[in-house]
């Protein structure tokens, strides 16, 4: 019993984090409507309000993602953590939170509309709209080529149904991975940063979205140094970190 209710609660978290990941797709290309079904809220939709309070609390609010998905990621709180959350489900609560802060941004930001640039030219106009839905595509395909299923918490629960354990993670490069080190915040960036007209709102979200990027690999990258030892060294002296280079000899 305590398997199934695992499995339940593992792809309940996961249909709530693949809602707010498609979610972030419109939120953040300040996509108004799809197919006759209008958004509700996007990066630059809604009534401004007072420039500085808007900015303190899109800030603030970009801040709560931050902070969970950073401390919750940490070796150091899983172990204290799953004193409380069973081992199986540790991953889907993770992603299950991660997700309820994204859903609090989407509620509760304050929208910036000046522009601070706007992009005209048709082709260039083309170019950013293919690399805002590139950089998504490579973000979702990025995590399959690592475990798609295993990263979002399904495999763990699972495996808990199964009465199996989850075997320890070893350290591969397929595709992507080869020429740089984290393609799944490159993904982000690239999508981020590939808007035609960029309000200050969302230049706001861009430019704390990539400080936090850069701050998360450091952490991600002694985490990675810990658990692979030389290993993930050579590779982090052989591959790129996010732009993506012929790697080294």
């Amino acid at each position: 019993m305590g398997g199934l209710v695992a499995l339940l609660y593992g792809v309940a978290s996961y249909f709530v984090f693949f809602a707010s990941f498609l979610y972030a797709i419109v939120f953040v290309g300040d996509i108004a409507g799809i197919g006759g079904f209008a958004i509700p809220k996007t990066i630059d939709s809604g009534t401004p309000g007072a420039p500085l309070a808007s900015a303190l609390i899109d800030a603030a609010l970009l801040s709560v993602f931050a902070v969970q998905h950073s401390l919750m990621a940490r070796p150091a709180f899983k172990r204290v953590w799953t004193r409380i959350v069973p081992q199986s489900v540790e991953r889907s609560t993770y992603v299950l939170l991660a997700s309820l802060a994204l859903v609090l941004i989407y509620w509760q930001w304050r929208p910036l509309p000046d522009a601070v640039w706007t992009v005209t030219n048709p082709a260039a106009v083309l170019v950013l709209g293919v690399l805002f839905w590139a950089g998504w595509g490579i973000v979702l395909l990025s995590t399959f080529l690592l475990n798609h299923f295993e990263l979002f918490g399904l495999r763990q629960v699972w495996a808990r149904v199964r009465g199996e354990s989850v075997p320890a993670a070893q350290f591969r490069t397929p595709l992507f991975y080869k020429f740089v080190r984290h393609p799944i915040y490159l993904g982000f960036i690239v999508a981020f940063w590939a808007a035609p007209v960029m309000s200050l709102g969302h230049l706001l979200f861009a430019v704390a979205t990539t400080g936090y990027i850069f701050i998360g690999i450091f952490l991600e990258e002694r985490d990675l140094v810990a658990y692979f030892g030389e290993t993930y060294i050579a590779y982090r002296k052989r591959v790129s970190m996010i732009l993506p280079l012929p790697p080294s000899r």
